[in-house]
């Protein structure tokens, strides 16, 4: 076998190539790693988005959409007294009348300090869609990931919004602070405080007050009802109740089962994620095939030199493949720092709310064995071409 210093030491014989390969592997090994930790992010925020603790009343037939749902105000009343098996806290039961309703927001108010919500830069002017919860206080019972990071729970005329609430409106995170105005429908809502829900899609969400929401949204009927069960197995309970009250039309699911469905509604979407990656990827291996191929036709004599004197293809074939691998594994190095660098924490928007890009260990794992497999597949088919002419035809190549 050649020693590895002679692949290393071939590696720079030609500097531009060897850039080349290096960031044409660094840009296949980066856009694997992107499309690995969106996949992995916008999965991981569904999953931790529902509990196996919380069943969810929804109006039958709107089993896929929360947003589409009608439930009668009544039931939350008459769930928490029939049901068996829902949490209490201090006297109070945990169940949560919600609506939810997608419109489109915007900053509101009028002057203001450079990047506040009426303020230069802070985006006023602008509107986005956005998911708008009405809750009563006993959401904090069902829900008790959500925290208050500053200010407090809304009152009339006002709202809560989540701490990523901002990615999802385009503005400046200064221009969501308490006693700025959000506007929706006409209506101008003062920002009460911020809370965040690490991990899950309400920390997108702006919620206000079940009363204001049916007002701005023209609503007669709720959303959902939502229950905490001290014990997953109740569940069972909360499905009875919904079959046996034919007259509220509901229909009972656990939010973790609800969530999941979401996972698989926008399975799509991570697929178009792959075959972007993958398309823009094939242009970037097909390139670097192209640079291999000449790198290693002017290499024929050398290698039937090397064959005169005793080495074998196979040994020949293994030191091509090193070169190769090298440069590629170089290359997966580059884009892993890139990766830390440049969406490592970015916080990316979809329809429901956002997600957090992280560079986990599977993510940087799944880098360096594409980087591997550039290095070793990538190789094999210029180093064949290079080595398959005879040793007489070899040796008068130029």
């Amino acid at each position: 076998m050649l020693p590895l210093s002679y692949a290393i030491r071939n590696l720079f014989r030609d500097k531009t190539r060897l850039l080349q390969t290096v960031g044409g592997s660094a840009l296949v090994v980066l856009l694997v790693m992107a499309a690995l930790a969106i996949n992995g992010g916008m999965k991981r925020v569904l999953a931790a988005s529902g509990s196996e603790r919380n069943a969810i009343l929804i109006g039958a037939g709107s089993e896929e959409s929360v947003q589409r749902s009608e439930v009668p105000e009544k039931a939350a009343g008459i769930a928490a007294a029939a049901v068996a098996g829902v949490r209490e806290v201090m006297g109070t039961r945990a169940v949560s009348t919600e609506i939810h309703f997608m419109s489109f927001a915007g900053l509101g108010g009028t002057g203001g300090a450079p990047g506040t919500s009426g303020g230069p830069g802070g985006g006023k002017g602008k509107k986005a869609q956005a998911l708008f919860r009405g809750v009563t206080p006993e959401a904090l019972l069902v829900h008790p990931e959500v925290r208050l990071v500053e200010g407090r729970f809304p009152g009339s005329g006002e709202v809560m919004v989540g701490r990523l609430a901002w990615r999802t409106l385009g503005v400046d995170a200064a221009a969501l602070e308490p006693g700025g105005t959000i506007r929706i429908e006409g209506a101008d809502l003062v920002i009460s405080g911020v809370f965040a829900a690490p991990g899950t899609v309400m920390e997108s969400e702006i919620w206000a007050t079940l009363g204001d929401l049916r007002v701005l949204a023209q609503r007669e009927n709720v959303s959902c009802v939502v229950i905490r069960l001290d014990d997953p197995a109740d569940f069972s309970e909360v499905d009875l109740f919904a079959k046996q009250r034919l007259d509220l039309e509901l229909s009972a699911l656990r939010e973790s089962d609800y969530y999941g469905r979401l996972t698989s509604f926008f399975r799509p979407l991570r697929v178009m994620t792959w075959i972007t990656a993958g398309l823009i990827a094939a242009g970037a291996v097909f390139g670097g095939l192209n640079t291999l191929y000449a790198a290693f036709a002017s290499r024929i004599r050398e290698m039937a030199t090397l064959q005169a004197i005793g080495f074998g293809r196979g040994a020949l074939l293994a030191s091509l493949m090193q070169e190769s691998t090298l440069a590629c594994l170089s290359g997966a190095l580059l884009a892993s720092v890139l990766a830390v660098f440049a969406f490592d924490g970015l916080t990316v928007p979809f329809s429901i709310g956002a997600f957090t890009l992280e560079v986990t260990p599977g993510v940087a794992l799944g880098g360096v064995l594409t980087g591997l497999l550039l290095g070793l597949v990538g190789a094999v088919p210029p180093a064949v071409r290079c080595l398959k002419p005879s040793l007489p035809v070899a040796l008068r190549s130029s």
